[in-house]
Parts: structure tokens; C-alpha cells; sequence
């Protein structure tokens, strides 16, 4: 398993997914799962699915400028790391955000994302 690879794929996985259909990442997340977005901790799939499919905006565009991953712990975790632009429907400019997942394998041989933390850099 290529690591690298691994990450490239879920990134893209997950924003395509993301900006497509919001309510499609449900599956990337269990029940023990943790999102930090911009400081509010939200536990668990349905609660963070609830939580990105209310964010006031309905359509915006992911354009990832950097990924970066390494191996985590004993059970084969990864942590990803993602920088990049986030673009909203109607607005001019772009936003800047960075967002971390930490990757737990599954029993069936995917990942899922054991941890989220999302946040919007201001310049």
C-alpha cells in the first residue's frame, strides 16, 4: 500500500463527494468519529453529516493546492493533511482552508475518517 496513493485517492473521493453531494460522505465517518469545524466539535456520522448539509451555502468547488500524509500508529492509520481553496457559488473570491482527517483502516480493507478538523485561513 502506497500511502501517498491511499491519501491522493480519498481526497479526491472526499471533496469530488463533497461538492457534489454533501450527504454522500456519510460513509466516510462512524459513529465514533470526531469533526472539529472551526473549533465546534460534533461527534459521530449523522451528526456531522447534519452539521456539513447545514452550512449556508448549497453549491462550492474544492481546489486542493497541497496533500500530505504519513503512516499513524500500529493499526495502520493515516493522517492526511489538505490545504487549499474553497469557492462559493456567487462569490468573487476564494477562501483558503486547511483540514486534517485522521484514517482508520476497516475490517474490509478501506479507511474511514476517525478525525476531522477543518479551518478557514485568513489572511
Amino acid at each position: 500500500m502506497d500511502p501517498d496513493a491511499v491519501a491522493k485517492a480519498f481526497v479526491e473521493h472526499y471533496y469530488s463527494t463533497f461538492d457534489a453531494n454533501r450527504a454522500g460522505i456519510a460513509n466516510l465517518y462512524q459513529e465514533g468519529s470526531m469533526l472539529t469545524f472551526e473549533g465546534q466539535k460534533i461527534m459521530g456520522s449523522q451528526n456531522i453529516v447534519a452539521k456539513l448539509t447545514s452550512l449556508p451555502f448549497q453549491q462550492c468547488q474544492h481546489h486542493i493546492t497541497t496533500v500530505d500524509c504519513q503512516p499513524s500508529g500500529p493499526a495502520g492509520g493515516m493522517l492526511v493533511f489538505v490545504s487549499g481553496n474553497l469557492q462559493l457559488a456567487g462569490e468573487q473570491h476564494a477562501l483558503k482552508f486547511s483540514q486534517m482527517f485522521h484514517l482508520m483502516p476497516t475490517p474490509q480493507g478501506s479507511f474511514y475518517v476517525f478525525n476531522d478538523i477543518f479551518r478557514l485561513n485568513y489572511a
